[in-house]
C-alpha cells in the first residue's frame, strides 16, 4: 500500500472513531448520573488512546522510508488495541 493510500485509510479510521466519541457523548445526556460518569471516564479514556493515535499518524507525513515502516507498525498495533477498546464501550453500552 502507498504512504498516500495508508494515510488516507488512517485518517478515515480516526474520524470514524472520534464520530463514534462524539456520538456516544452525545447519547450521555439521557443517561443516569452514575451511568453517565462511568461513560464519561471509559469515552475521555479513548479520547486520550485516539488523540495518541492522530498523534502517532501526524508524524506519517515527515517520516522517512524507514521510520515509516515503524510507524506504521506502531500505528497498526494503536488501532488494533483501540477498536478492541471500542467495541467493548459500545457492546457493554447496549
Amino acid at each position: 500500500m502507498s504512504s498516500d493510500a495508508y494515510r488516507q485509510k488512517v485518517e478515515a479510521k480516526l474520524e470514524g472513531y472520534q464520530a463514534k466519541l462524539d456520538g456516544a457523548r452525545a447519547n450521555l445526556k439521557g443517561a443516569g448520573a452514575d451511568a453517565r460518569l462511568n461513560a464519561e471516564k471509559q469515552i475521555n479514556d479513548l479520547q486520550k488512546k485516539l488523540n495518541a493515535a492522530k498523534a502517532k499518524a501526524a508524524k506519517l507525513a515527515d517520516a522517512g522510508d524507514e521510520a515509516w515502516s515503524n510507524l506504521t507498525k506502531d500505528l497498526d498495533d494503536k488501532f488494533e488495541g483501540f477498536t478492541s477498546a471500542v467495541k467493548r464501550f459500545f457492546s457493554s453500552s447496549d
